[in-house]
Order: C-alpha cells, then sequence, then structure tokens
C-alpha cells in the first residue's frame, strides 16, 4: 500500500494537517544511512542537496547537517538549478511533493504533481553526472499515464541505478508512508545494472538491513535479503515496483501452475460495481424495513470477514430496493475494494462466496461483485476464494495501493486445481459436512437430557445414542496413533512388519524387539527401493546402485542389504532425470523420504547397529533398553517420512476381463493393506488391456496402475503356507532365490524364463 503521501495533498490541506507553525522533515536515521552509503559506492564526492522551499506546505525539508544544502523557493527553476549543481557534484534532489490545486490542473492539462515536470526537465551537463531524487514512491510503482510518461522522459537522458524503498523514510510524515530514494546517471550506451532494494516494514536490527544494503551494492545479479538485481531492465512503462520484480515473487507466481492450470481471474468472472452508493439509497428513499415485502440485504466490506464468510445482518445492516438484475447470485464472489496491506499478520483480499442463505442481497459500492462467466466445480470456486485471501494474491494484484483497480484484478493469475487436488478438496469438503452433521447428532443427544419422562430413560437414551458417537471419536482418535496407521492403511509388508515389533517392544524380550525394529528398518527400506526400481526401469531410467546390487545377487552368498536399498533412494532423490515427472507420479513423494536431515540420520544410525549385529558387535544386555529406545524412535522417523506410503497401495490382480466393445477392462484385485494377507476381493475399471493376472501394482493417486514383478511377486510361501511378498535375494547358478519381505523365508525359481527376465531388467 502506498500510503497517501503530501504530494496528494493540496497546499491547504497540508496547512490544516501540520498546522500553520513551519516543521522540519528529515531523513530517518536508517535512511540518512543509506542514501550516504549510497553516494559513497556511487560516485567519489560528497554531495549537494537541492529542495523546494518549502517541501509542502509548511513542511520543509533539512539535510543531515554535514551534507551542503541550497534550497529553492520556484518549483520551475528547480531543474535548471539541479544541472548547474551536477557539473561540480552529485546531488540529492527534494522537489516539492505538493500537488496542483484543481483549477490549475484543468487550467494548464499538466500532470497532477509538480514534480513531474520537474523530473522530465532534468538532464544531466555531463556523461558521469550523477543524481538522487527523494520522492513518494508512487510515480516509481505506478502504471498509471502520467507516471509512465515521466518515467519515459527521464529514460531519455537517464539511468536508473538504484531505488530505495522504504517506509518511515522522513520525519513528521506517517509511519506507513512508501517514498523512494532513486539514483540517476547520466545515459550510457550500455546500460547498467538496476538495484532495487526495500527497507523491511518490520525493522530488524539496522546494522542488519546496512549491511544487506551494502552486499547488494557489491552484486552484479541475484537477489538478497532486502533487495535484489535487475540485469535485463524493465521499460519505463512499467511500474517498478519492488514485488513485480523480484525473483522471489516470479518464482512463487510461477509455482502457482503446481496447483494444476493458471488463469487470469478475467477470464473466469465478470466484474461488476454497484451504479449507486448508499448516499444515493438515502437520497431516492430506497432504503426500507427489513421486515418490508422486496427487501433486499445491501453487502457492505464491513460484512465481509477475513475467514472468506459474509457476517450475518445486524442493527446496521442497510435493506433496500434494488433491481433484481443488480441483485447478488448464490456462487457470486464479493471482495473489498479498499485495502489495508500493512497488517501484522499480513494477509490478502476480504473476499467471500456467496450462497443461496445470504439471499437476496446486493453489493454496495465499496464492494466488488466477481461473476463466473461459466458455472465453476466447487473445488475451482473454493480454490480461488482461498487463493484471493492469501497475501500473495495481494502482491501479484500489482503495486499496494489503498484501492487494487478493476485491470489489475482481471490480470490477476489464479490456479485451477488439477484432478488430484480436486479430489483431494472434494474429500475435505465432505469430512468437514460429516464432522458437522456428527457435531448436529451430538447436539441432538446432549438437548434430549431432558426431554424425556423420566430421569432413567433420559439416561438411557444418552448412553445408547451416545455410543455410536463415541465410538466415531474413538476411531478418528486412532488416525493420529502413527502405529494404528501404519498396521491399518500401510501396505502389508510393511504393516505385518511393524505389528510384530510393537508386539516384541510390548512382550518384553529384549533381544527380540531390538532385532525386530532393526528388521523392520531394512525391509521398509528394502520394500521402498523396489518400488524405485520398478517405477524407474518402466522409464528406461537405469540407476547406478544398481550394479552393487547386481554383483551381491550374482555372489550367490549374502543377498543386498539395508546400504544397497539406501543407496538406490539416495540416488534417485539426487537424479536429475527424476526431475520432471508428472505431478501424481509415486516417485515424487518416495525421493522425498531420505531428502529430510532427520529421516537420513535415522536412517544411518539403524545402519549402523544393523553393521555392528551382522559383525557381532552386539549391544551389551545392560544397554539395550537405552538401545532399543533409540532404534525404535530412529525406525519411527522413518516411518513417519514414509506415510506417503498410505496414499500407495500395494494391489494383486486376481482377475482381468477385457471388453473390446467398451475399450475396458473389469480388474478384480485384493488390496494388500494393514497387517493381515486376508483382505476382500474388489473390481475396478481399467482402460489398460495388458494387466496381468497374478502380479502386484502399485496404484498411484491418480488411479494409474505401476507393475511391480518381477521386482515384487506374490506367492504362498512353502515354509509358513502364507501368502507373501518376494523380492530377489540371490541368483546362484542353479536357481533365483527371492526373499519375504514379512518373515525372511525363501522361495527357490529353477525356470530359465525367471533367470531370463532378472537379465532383462539388468539384476542379472
Amino acid at each position: 500500500m502506498i500510503a497517501r503521501p503530501l504530494g496528494f495533498l493540496s497546499q491547504g490541506s497540508v496547512g490544516r494537517v501540520w498546522g500553520n507553525v513551519m516543521k522540519t522533515a528529515r531523513l530517518s536515521s536508517l535512511g540518512e544511512q543509506l542514501v550516504g552509503i549510497a553516494f559513497e559506492r556511487l560516485t567519489p564526492s560528497t554531495p549537494t542537496v537541492l529542495s523546494s522551499s518549502p517541501l509542502a506546505g509548511e513542511l520543509a525539508f533539512s539535510a543531515p547537517e554535514s551534507w551542503h544544502s541550497l534550497g529553492e523557493s520556484s518549483w520551475e527553476q528547480l531543474a535548471p538549478r539541479a544541472a548547474e549543481l551536477l557539473t561540480q557534484q552529485p546531488l540529492l534532489l527534494v522537489p516539492t511533493w505538493e500537488r496542483r490545486t484543481e483549477p490549475d490542473r484543468h487550467r494548464t492539462a499538466g500532470p497532477p504533481d509538480y514534480y513531474v515536470e520537474v523530473m522530465a526537465a532534468c538532464r544531466p551537463p555531463s556523461p558521469d553526472a550523477v543524481m538522487a531524487v527523494l520522492l513518494p514512491a508512487h510515480p516509481w510503482v505506478s502504471d498509471q499515464p502520467w507516471a509512465a510518461e515521466m518515467r519515459t522522459k527521464l529514460a531519455e537522458h537517464w539511468d536508473i541505478l538504484l531505488v530505495v524503498y522504504g517506509t518511515g523514510m522522513l520525519t513528521q510524515l506517517s509511519r506507513h508512508m512508501e517514498s523512494a530514494v532513486v539514483f540517476l546517471q547520466a545515459r550510457a550506451q550500455t546500460r547498467p545494472v538496476l538495484k532495487v532494494f526495500q527497507v523491511p516494514r518490520l525493522r530488524p536490527a539496522e546494522t542488519a538491513v546496512v549491511n544487506d544494503f551494502e552486499r547488494l551494492l557489491a552484486r552484479q545479479g541475484g537477489r538478497g535479503e532486502y533487495g535484489y538485481v535487475l540485469r535485463e531492465i524493465p521499460g519505463p512503462e512499467q511500474g517498478l515496483y519492488f514485488d513485480r520484480f523480484d525473483p522471489h515473487i516470479l518464482q512463487r507466481r510461477e509455482d502457482l501452475a503446481g496447483f494444476g492450470a493458471v488463469n487470469a481471474l478475467g477470464d473466469l468472472f465478470t466484474f461488476r460495481r454497484a451504479p449507486f452508493s448508499d448516499a444515493a439509497l438515502k437520497r431516492g428513499q430506497q432504503l426500507m424495513s427489513p421486515k418490508d415485502p422486496g427487501a433486499v440485504r445491501m453487502i457492505r466490506p464491513r460484512d465481509i470477514a477475513r475467514d472468506g464468510t459474509i457476517a450475518p445482518p445486524s442493527e446496521e445492516t442497510l435493506w433496500a430496493t434494488i433491481p433484481a438484475d443488480q441483485q447478488l447470485a448464490a456462487g457470486d464472489l464479493v471482495l473489498r475494494r479498499m485495502n489495508a496491506p500493512f497488517t501484522v499478520p499480513p494477509h490478502g483480499f476480504f473476499t467471500a462466496e456467496v450462497s443461496e442463505e445470504d439471499l437476496p442481497a446486493a453489493a454496495s459500492e465499496q464492494v466488488v461483485t466477481l461473476r463466473p462467466i461459466k458455472p465453476l466445480s466447487r473445488p475451482q470456486a473454493r480454490l480461488i476464494s482461498m487463493f484471493l485471501r492469501t497475501p500473495l494474491a495481494l502482491t501479484l494484484a500489482g503495486p499496494r495501493l489503498a484501492t487494487t483497480s478493476m485491470e489489475a484484478l482481471s490480470a490477476l493469475p489464479v490456479p485451477q486445481p488439477d484432478e488430484a487436488l480436486t479430489k483431494a478438496l472434494d474429500e475435505l469438503t465432505a469430512a468437514k459436512q460429516q464432522f458437522k452433521r456428527w457435531e448436529q447428532e451430538a447436539d441432538s443427544v446432549i438437548e434430549s437430557v431432558f426431554l424425556e419422562k423420566t430421569a432413567a430413560r433420559a439416561r438411557a437414551r444418552v448412553i445408547d445414542s451416545g455410543r455410536t458417537l463415541r465410538l466415531r471419536v474413538e476411531a478418528a482418535s486412532l488416525l493420529d496413533d502413527l502405529g494404528h496407521s501404519v498396521r491399518t492403511r500401510f501396505p502389508y509388508p510393511i504393516a505385518y512388519r511393524w505389528r510384530e515389533t510393537e508386539a516384541r517392544i510390548s512382550a518384553g524380550d529384549a533381544q527380540a524387539a531390538y532385532a525386530a525394529i532393526l528388521d523392520t528398518a531394512e525391509e521398509l527400506l528394502c520394500y521402498i527401493a523396489q518400488l524405485v526400481l520398478a517405477l524407474t526401469h518402466a522409464r528406461r531410467i537405469t540407476l547406478g546402485s544398481v550394479t552393487a546390487i547386481r554383483d551381491k545377487l550374482a555372489g550367490g552368498r549374502s543377498g543386498p542389504g539395508l546400504g544397497d536399498w539406501a543407496n538406490v533412494l539416495n540416488e534417485a532423490a539426487a537424479s536429475k532425470q527424476l526431475n520432471n515427472l508428472p505431478e501424481a507420479h509415486p516417485l515424487n513423494d518416495i525421493r522425498t523420504l531420505l531428502a529430510h536431515q532427520d529421516a537420513e540420520k535415522a536412517r544411518q544410525g539403524l545402519s549402523e547397529r544393523r553393521n555392528d549385529q551382522a559383525h557381532l558387535r552386539r549391544v551389551d544386555p545392560i544397554d539395550l533398553p537405552h538401545a532399543i529406545d533409540v532404534a525404535f524412535a530412529d525406525l519411527t522417523r522413518l516411518v513417519e517420512r514414509a506415510r506417503f506410503l498410505a496414499d500407495l497401495p500395494l494391489l494383486e490382480i486376481t482377475d482381468v476381463r477385457w471388453d473390446a466393445f467398451a475399450r475396458s477392462a473389469r480388474v478384480e484385485y485384493r488390496e494388500l493393506a494393514g497387517d493381515h494377507p486376508v483382505v476382500p476381493t474388489r473390481t475396478l475399471t481399467s482402460p489398460s488391456n495388458d494387466l496381468e493376472t497374478g502380479s502386484l501394482y502399485l496404484r498411484d493417486t491418480e488411479g494409474a496402475l505401476h507393475l511391480l514383478r518381477p521386482f515384487l511377486i506374490g506367492r504362498d510361501c512353502p515354509t509358513c503356507r502364507t501368502w507373501s511378498t518376494f523380492h530377489t535375494d540371490r541368483v546362484p547358478r542353479t536357481a533365483v532365490v527371492f526373499k519375504s519381505l514379512e518373515h525372511g523365508h525363501t522361495l527357490e525359481d529353477t525356470s530359465a524364463d525367471t533367470r531370463r527376465l532378472l537379465n532383462q531388467i539388468g539384476l542379472v
């Protein structure tokens, strides 16, 4: 927001603000430091200060004491006087900030502020001339024609070297007012880089700001904490507000595409403003009582809450007779035109969606109505409304003015949800509605306590009716329990191992519990590594870590271990070949597992413990309880980071029936989720006709099926006769040995086809 600067006031109004006593405006302590440092870096000479006398109304500008200062009473003489002084030393020019009076503006058809003409008339007297100018930020950030024209005329003779924006830069002015010190140099054939600095509004220590400013002045590219360097200089027709070219903001704008599509708000909505004001309604005697027939509620800015709701009517609500074509409709968005961006914490637009319960209603003069051009889905409308309430939306809408223009709103980019996000938003909405129904049901039971004829009947009714509600709460609470989530929602091999680990720990058998923890950690990484190998092979990507696994398989004695599986995951996380995967591809989640420092540290700790156990460096029985606590904490961190497995179910296809006419297959499958392999058979429809009966598949968040054979296979274990998942463990000369993820039992396959298949995928 650019607070209303002095340049927006006439001389008379300035006098009323500050009274009739002359006051002095100075650069703040921080402002003086920054301007002084900039002059030191950009020119070897001490600057002279040339200012209007007065700056505006009864306010005069006072230069730093150590700087030579001159005043000029006529604003028309500022430009020629500046050119004269620039022949001797650099200059800080502070022109008048006063605005022309209305009669003067209409008579001359000139710009609204005197300083616009001053800046347009300034000429550098020599190629090395350096001048800084102190003005309100508005002419530098605005896209209005007069501001663009000023910058265009200035660019014919000057290059902009540095722009420093800040609120509270001048004493005696509002702390919310933003001013700008712009450093100019005589235009050269090769344009210099442009440096832009924003003094933070929530002031850290002055030394931190000054140090970052000095680093910016030494930069030739990139971004610091509070400023950045532009190598490609924008044209003067574009307002140079800080956020417009901030690399961080531009990156966040590009990131909006991660939600799905991105559209301009004007492509989705028409914009309407009320053709009448509250005062006009009163003059036209259109106001009425809410009880009168045809009364329409007026939605005013105060009625639109920050949380996206419309406040219920109150005694202050206005009601009027409004034509039907000027009334709001369900699905409209209403938005406050006036903004107050300098708030803590920051927020975006105040906007809300109109529902049937809010009607009949109409928007007042300071409320903008956004009406969908085409009907929007619920997730679309919800995401747009949520986005508009974010600080980023207000930032992308243009310079932070008190009132956002219709043009800026129309051009504002807004995200559109893709299929996966739409589904997630629908599910969240359904969950919210279900919780609301349960809340209403609980309220109904509570309120019925004294409605029965006897206390005994009331007691029995509350206990009986509340039982189901209590069970729902208990079931929902279990979802916050990691162990319950793993045992019920994780793929069967991991859920089974986790259940055994919890059982061993609870039984008090320290040696068995410690071994179970390390086994579960290895099988967790093994399972996820098998997913990586299958998914990368499907995309014809070969990982270097496969070579070490192939060598160990061929050795025929001991197969790959925890370290090998970790190498697969680390390589996948760092592989540039996997950087441009589709949004819903499972590898995007899998690659994050060991990318977190806490998960990698936990993995390293478990690997060391596993290695010690394998080399007979076993934990002393006295230290074993503590070792169990530490190891289980590390395992828990890994499993926490692997929660994405709950959204990537493991399926066994049991039957496929292809319909050649419908071009789709009816697929019967078992979803192997939870700690038991006995699960019901379900059905789905697939457009693919190459699904394999008896093979394992991974289903991603968009429903696509990814073949896991031969990296993971499902078989009845010949040792325990239980259905189990197996991975390749050894490949001696006579057979391929598969090992169960659940209990370590082995399965030998002597067929030549299996060995040939492993050779085809690079494991042999």
